[in-house]
């Protein structure tokens, strides 16, 4: 089958170095190179119209039914034990029984999809929190200009409007991590749009956040300041190493601030979710048509290599195991940790990606469509010339053909 999508030529080193340097100054794309090599791809992947319709239809479906799951997780704390989630974290949700789980602001998940000889097929959801938004936004439509093509959406403005929409008049705190620049950007990029919209927000750690009868509150060197709501781009799973009396566990149930993404978020981000689906009533047909089989990895012999090894809560490519796409060294420690602790992975059959040509030679794509509260708000891609999409992959431009 012909690839839905097919890149386009190089910028020229002039005109690319301006859209990078932009990028980088101008929307916070702080971290533009991992050693040696460019994040940023200086040609975009072009999808035509029909396609992207396609898509956009398979992300919608697969967030409706994914937050349907979600609800029956919720309030089934036989079914959360299987999903690999740490066990301070398994006794904050079950709180939602009594307590009712923590509400929205908004919602935002970025779906990961390859194309193979059967068709599309996704690897995962990220439903906590998701990255890759100055990509599929700015740095987009700046790669757009020189090209007849346009972004299939902004996302991050979307995401903004969804925020803004949901709050009061007060302010949003904006979580990160200390110390981690590529999550910092991203919240200086969100506070920009949120300017934009007349929104105040603050920037914030989340040991900052403290807990009064459920409403949150940002304790300052010298007072402590109501919130309206949260963004939180601060894994859930890491939320457990916070000071108990910040009440951390408020994130996931019992909060009466909104949150964007609440901790419940973590029920889908689980790469074991669909170690459940048979015990759900929520139907899922497009996870089921889309998603590889996965299994718990003591049920398959996960040593043959036809099946690809994920860690529960991996991100960007860490702890997965794919032979032989990986020097041995790694995928000795991959294979270690599944042996010692096989209920924190799954085993999911390997699908075949299929490449395309580019001015770099053969590359293999994987593009992230996110939805916001619902709907399809854009997408980017990432490239790389094996098909195993990591760290080391790089970003690119997902454009969508004119209309003629």
């Amino acid at each position: 089958m012909s690839a839905p999508y097919f890149a386009a030529s190089e910028l020229g080193e002039e005109q690319f170095e301006r859209v990078r340097r932009r990028t980088i100054l101008h929307h916070c794309k702080w971290d533009p190179q991992v050693g040696d090599v460019d994040v940023l791809g200086s040609f975009p992947l072009i999808l035509s119209l029909e396609r992207w319709a396609e898509l956009s239809e398979l992300a919608e479906r697969l967030t409706q039914e994914a937050l349907e799951a979600e609800r029956e997780l919720t309030f089934s704390p036989k079914l959360q034990r299987r999903l690999g989630i740490p066990r301070s974290i398994l006794g904050a949700l079950e709180c939602a029984g009594d307590e009712g789980p923590t509400p929205a602001a908004a919602r935002v998940m970025r779906f990961d999809f390859h194309w193979c000889a059967e068709g599309w097929r996704i690897s995962e959801v990220n439903s906590d929190v998701p990255g890759g938004f100055s990509e599929a936004s700015s740095f987009a439509s700046l790669m757009a200009s020189h090209y007849d093509a346009t972004p299939p959406g902004l996302v991050a403005a979307a995401w903004a409007d969804a925020i803004a929409r949901a709050a009061g008049d007060g302010p949003v705190a904006l979580l990160s991590a200390p110390g981690y620049m590529e999550d910092q950007q991203i919240m200086w990029y969100l506070r920009g749009l949120l300017l934009q919209r007349r929104k105040q927000s603050l920037l914030a750690a989340p040991a900052q956040i403290c807990w009064r009868d459920g409403r949150a509150e940002l304790e300052g060197s010298k007072r402590r300041v109501d919130l309206d709501s949260i963004v939180r781009f601060y894994q859930a799973e890491w939320l457990a190493h916070l000071p108990r009396r910040a009440g951390w566990r408020h994130f996931f149930a019992g909060g009466r601030t909104a949150v964007t993404n609440p901790g419940s978020a973590i029920l889908l981000e689980s790469k074991r979710f669909p170690l459940v689906w048979d015990e759900l009533r929520t139907k899922l047909p497009t996870w089921r048509a889309l998603l590889p089989e996965t299994h718990d990895p003591r049920d398959v012999a996960w040593r043959n290599a036809e099946w690809v090894l994920k860690a529960a809560f991996g991100n960007t490519g860490d702890e997965v195991a794919i032979q032989p796409l990986q020097n041995a060294k790694s995928r000795r420690a991959v294979l270690r940790s599944v042996w010692l602790w096989p209920g924190h992975f799954v085993a999911q059959r390997r699908f075949q990606a299929l490449s395309v040509p580019s001015p770099r030679g053969p590359i293999y794509a994987c593009i992230g469509v996110y939805t916001v509260n619902g709907k399809t708000a854009g997408a980017y891609g990432r490239v790389s010339p094996e098909p195993f999409i990591d760290y080391r992959a790089q970003d690119v431009a997902l454009l969508v053909e004119k209309r003629a």
